[in-house]
């Protein structure tokens, strides 16, 4: 889940994009250990304190994550008759059409290449999809369905993403959109 803003204001919500904006290109030209919070916060025109307002880490910069939610709640809206497998797969397919564009693939590109650039963001990847995992399978279960089912079902979802992204990032522009990409790996899954 994303940080907390301070506001929701369009003012709030712009000083937001903009520091992560010049973060990504800071550190896609200096190197992630290399670019420093104080270095993104003179960049964008803010203090460290308003950085840290919007992201509790330099790691969160580049990860920043704020689809679980809307992911959650796409999964609570399919009909409790399907399979839970099922539900985990139309609730990520919604989602993916709900952001796709240009600009979000662009953006993604950029942040999955530096983060397998990159050790200690490799690592935190791990941390938002078991977060983001947790999300749903809260849901799930909320739902009526067992623990170790809504497990496996996130997990097979999750995977089949997983996959999907690692590959879309590295193989560059050119290819597929991000959200053709997920969708074909979901599409594995179907019933």
């Amino acid at each position: 889940m994303p940080a907390a803003l301070p506001r929701s204001t369009p003012r709030a919500l712009a000083t937001r994009r903009r520091i992560q904006e010049v973060a990504l290109r800071l550190i896609e030209e200096r190197g992630f250990d290399a670019t420093t919070v104080a270095d993104v916060a003179a960049a964008a025109g803010v203090s460290h304190m308003t950085f840290f307002r919007h992201f509790p880490t330099k790691e969160d910069v580049v990860l920043d994550d704020p689809y679980d939610p809307m992911l959650a709640q796409a999964v609570a809206a399919q009909p409790a008759g399907l399979p839970p497998l099922e539900r985990v797969r139309r609730g990520l397919l919604g989602t993916v059409a709900a952001v796709d564009s240009d600009d979000f693939d662009r953006e993604s590109r950029q942040r999955l290449r530096l983060a397998a650039q990159t050790p200690a963001l490799r690592a935190r990847i791990w941390e938002n999809m078991a977060r983001t995992q947790r999300t749903v399978v809260d849901v799930l279960v909320e739902r009526g369905v067992g623990a170790n089912t809504a497990e496996a079902a996130v997990g097979a979802c999750l995977g089949a993403v997983t996959s999907a992204l690692l590959h879309w990032g590295h193989d560059g522009p050119g290819g597929p959109s991000l959200a053709d990409a997920l969708t074909d790996a979901l599409e594995v899954l179907r019933p």
